[in-house]
């Protein structure tokens, strides 16, 4: 007997003037106002599928977050439901998914990679706290695994300012739980509509065992001279796949890792791996008991690693000792190295790597959308940012736990500790002190005039060449600009990404504001000043950048404009 196929419903809708992606076809707004608005994430789906001309082809998975209750009777986990059903009237065909509704962003990217997907939407907190008193988010992801680019984005808000109506199909039931395939008869072109609950961690675990040596990772966690890890999950997606990968597959007991228990709300905590969230990691490494400690960010992005006796190790350095170690990863001995990729407000550590490789780099704006092209062209081999991101050309997104398992191969090889490969590092290529000062949750015009001020201030030609006495330190602007940058790939054209002061000493200061929410504002100051002399690598970061930031500071008046008496983070 024929089963009546599903019937797809067309909802009217008014659009909303709000939805603008805030880069990479991201939309993150707090949970309350997904609630609040009346189909405020199907608009924002619906324009999203209406802006990408998919065929039989796409990815969705979910991350953990609280989602929003759309409809009185949807419960917190139909919601996923409730976004891929748009997506019917889209000419698509088959959906995938990984199984519970949980994927992190690596194995995104690597499954819409290995299946050729034509795309993927993507619920998410991101690094933000989640839970109903904090954010919800959806980010598309396109056909190469990387995020949109601001083309893509800029329709997507176009087609969000007209919308009139979506489709949905609320009849639908799918088992997340239940691994394979299931088919539907729905009211449209495609008999059987199909929907794939894949494993979670395999797809992305099979790729990791054909870029490590997996045999010299475990006999460093398992054989005589094992180093003890501890590896916190923060309680977001990382937890499966640390418990998998590190215990079961590389050998790391089972309390090695720690909050791998996925949560809504993430424990209550921001999932931010960096020393003013992860302090239940750093306690435990101040403790001197494990060699190796990392944490992971919700979505499994980004990472912190930390030495014995807490010994932290900060982005850009870490994405310079990864760097000058590939020959460390068989996968790099294989496929060679072809050039670096580094967001401006990253240290230029990478490039004194750089240099000695004979390899070049590309500097580009915050966001993984820039690296993508290039190596999607083949410039680029491996790419990071400060912000606690790094990743290689092995995906389009960067990936902690490739990051985590280059630092396990390094350690295998070199036989050194955490604390010795960076200090090694420093004596060969001078350290880069540096510091992120980040003031968060400001309102936004407020900010947007301190930055407008600030623009006119170093641009304005008076300010070339000026000095600042800072005590005993004397610093000489030597140039300044509103940084913009030029795609080697296709010419595109990227303005206004951040303010930058270079002093004689290649000292920088940098002013950048962060775009992740339209409802507050993140002010960021970047601080970076290098040092080869070996006997001057054992001071305190802020230290010895106090004079840069007390310039900073003085010229951009932000705690008398803003009324803050210092930052909300430091990293």
């Amino acid at each position: 007997m024929e089963r009546t196929p599903i019937p797809v419903l067309t909802v009217q809708t008014a659009p909303y003037e709000d939805q603008r992606p805030t880069g990479g076809g991201g939309l993150r707004r707090p949970t309350a106002l997904f609630e609040s608005q009346r189909n405020y994430l199907p608009n924002f789906v619906q324009s999203l599928l209406s802006s990408h001309a998919a065929n039989s082809w796409i990815f969705l998975c979910k991350r953990l977050c609280s989602v929003p209750r759309l409809y009185h009777f949807y419960p917190v986990h139909i919601c996923l439901l409730c976004v891929y059903i748009l997506i019917f009237r889209n000419l698509i065909g088959r959906l995938v998914i990984g199984q519970n509704g949980i994927l992190s962003t690596p194995a995104v990217s690597c499954i819409i990679r290995k299946i050729k997907a034509a795309g993927g939407i993507i619920l998410t907190a991101s690094h933000s706290p989640g839970g109903p008193g904090g954010e919800f988010g959806v980010k598309f992801e396109v056909a190469n695994g990387g995020p949109a680019p601001d083309l893509v984005s800029e329709k997507i808000y176009q087609i969000s300012k007209t919308l009139e109506e979506y489709a949905i199909c609320p009849d639908l039931r799918v088992d997340l739980s239940r691994l394979g395939r299931q088919e539907f008869d729905l009211e449209n072109k495609f008999k059987p509509f199909r929907v794939e609950i894949v494993d979670s961690v395999e797809i992305y675990l099979n790729l990791l065992r054909s870029i490590f040596d997996f045999n010299a990772i475990r006999n460093l966690l398992t054989g005589p001279n094992q180093i003890k890890i501890r590896i916190d999950a923060m309680n977001g997606v990382m937890g499966p796949y640390v418990r998998r990968i590190l215990c079961d597959e590389l050998g790391a007991p089972a309390n090695s890792a720690i909050n791998c228990v996925p949560l809504e709300d993430f424990g209550g905590q921001p999932p931010d791996p960096n020393l003013t969230y992860a302090t239940a990691l750093l306690e435990a490494m101040k403790g001197g008991e494990y060699g190796f400690g990392a944490a992971f960010d919700a979505d499994g992005d980004r990472y912190m690693i930390l030495g014995q006796n807490g010994f932290f190790v900060n982005a850009s350095d870490s994405l310079a000792v990864i760097a000058a170690n590939l020959s460390c990863i068989p996968y790099f001995c294989q496929m060679g190295v072809r050039g670096f990729g580094r967001s401006m407000p990253t240290s230029t550590a990478l490039d004194k790597v750089a240099k000695v490789m004979k390899v070049p780099v590309y500097e580009t704006p915050a966001g993984w959308r820039y690296f993508s092209n290039l190596m999607d062209s083949g410039r680029c081999s491996l790419c990071g940012e400060e912000s606690f991101g790094t990743g290689s050309d092995h995906l389009r997104e960067k990936d902690g736990l490739w990051a985590v398992l280059v630092w396990l191969s390094i350690l295998a090889t070199r036989k050194q500790s955490v604390e010795e490969i960076v200090r090694d590092h420093w004596a060969k290529f001078g350290r880069h002190y540096y510091c992120r000062f980040d003031y968060e949750a400001l309102e936004p015009r407020t900010a947007y005039f301190i930055m407008r001020d600030l623009e006119a201030l170093i641009t304005d030609k008076s300010f070339s060449h000026q000095q600042f006495a800072v005590g005993n330190n004397m610093y000489s602007v030597e140039r300044t600009d509103s940084f913009e940058y030029i795609d080697p790939v296709d010419g595109t054209v990227t303005k206004r990404q951040g303010l930058r002061i270079i002093f004689s000493d290649a000292s920088r200061l940098i002013f950048r504001m962060s775009a992740s929410s339209h409802v507050r504002a993140t002010l960021r100051i970047y601080a970076e000043s290098y040092e080869k002399d070996p006997s001057q690598h054992n001071k305190e970061p802020q230290a010895v950048l106090s004079p840069l930031i007390a310039i900073a500071l003085k010229i951009s008046q932000i705690h008398e404009r803003t009324g803050r008496k210092g930052p909300t983070v430091i990293t």
